[in-house]
């Protein structure tokens, strides 16, 4: 597939402080790309990356940069990415996932942005389940955040494809209270990981990968209004990736389950990868033994 030449083009990562924006920031600049990592707060550890501290709930600042800095490319990253099902939730996300996306789509529609790429959620329920009930606040929020996408893009024309991202993982995820690197950090250190019944199914993909996607997300030609998934479209178990980090570790004991309580209505969602092949000319090159054997060496190395 005929990809465009992203060489020299600006192009904003919002998130990009992130454990998966990081990696798009990567990929980006390895393609010659001048970066803008958009955050919060900056972090000057990535030399190729120009950093900039921005509120992105806050309108008035969102407005003036983009129409500032005018950006060739959009990759919205920045997100509150919390599954708990707390009531506290609901303000947090909300302005940290619709809000903030929101006001990124107004402020660029007037821009000439050739591509706004939105990230999407293997939470997010599908319109085709009938009526569709987000699992979590932030899955509400997710969802939300994509109908805007689309609306923005079949009411005003405006170039968006939304990836929907699975479960990432691999070396150096900066919540370390997530299954993979909790499980690799507890055999590391000789204690048992306390897990849930482990039985729920997973499309899990390696981070490069999805770095990768959104590189194809932005070059590749005809996926404006688009909702494409980056994923491998393979289920495997929790259970599954605990055994599997088990005996990566060399553990001879296998884990135990059932400690924990399983949360409410988790979803079970398979990406579409024939899609994703299809339009973006991408799929995933990492097999997930592949990737857990670079992320368990990843935290045995950093301990």
């Amino acid at each position: 597939m005929l990809m465009k030449d992203i060489g020299g083009a600006s192009v904003m990562v919002t998130g990009g402080r992130g454990f998966v924006g990081r990696r798009v920031c990567d990929a980006f600049a390895a393609a010659g790309a001048q970066v803008h990592s958009v955050n919060r707060q900056v972090d000057d550890s990535q030399p190729n990356v120009t950093q900039h501290a921005l509120d992105l709930s806050d309108w008035q600042a969102t407005s003036r940069w983009v129409r500032d800095q005018r950006p060739d490319f959009i990759c919205h990253l920045a997100s509150h990415v919390y599954g708990a099902r707390d009531v506290e939730m609901v303000l947090p996300t909300l302005h940290g996932n619709l809000t903030s996306t929101v006001n990124l789509l107004t402020a660029a529609q007037t821009t000439g942005i050739e591509r706004v790429v939105l990230t999407g959620s293997l939470e997010e329920p599908d319109d085709d389940d009938g009526w569709p009930v987000p699992s979590s606040p932030y899955a509400a929020a997710k969802y939300a955040a994509s109908s805007y996408g689309r609306m923005f893009h079949a009411l005003y024309g405006m170039p968006v494809v939304q990836l929907r991202v699975f479960m990432v993982y691999g070396p150096a995820q900066r919540d370390e209270k997530k299954l993979i690197p909790y499980v690799c950090n507890e055999l590391l250190a000789g204690r048992r990981p306390t897990l849930s019944s482990g039985v729920r199914e997973v499309d899990w993909i390696y981070v490069d990968d999805v770095a990768q996607a959104y590189l194809a997300a932005c070059t590749a030609p005809g996926v404006e209004g688009k909702t494409l998934d980056a994923g491998t479209g393979v289920l495997t178990s929790v259970r599954g990736v605990v055994e599997m980090l088990f005996d990566i570790a060399g553990e001879q004991d296998g884990p135990e389950f059932g400690g924990l309580e399983e949360r409410a209505l988790e979803r079970v969602c398979r990406a579409r990868v024939d899609e994703a092949r299809s339009a973006l000319g991408w799929e995933p090159a990492y097999a997930l033994a592949d990737g857990l054997r670079k992320t368990f060496e990843y935290y045995r190395r950093r301990s």
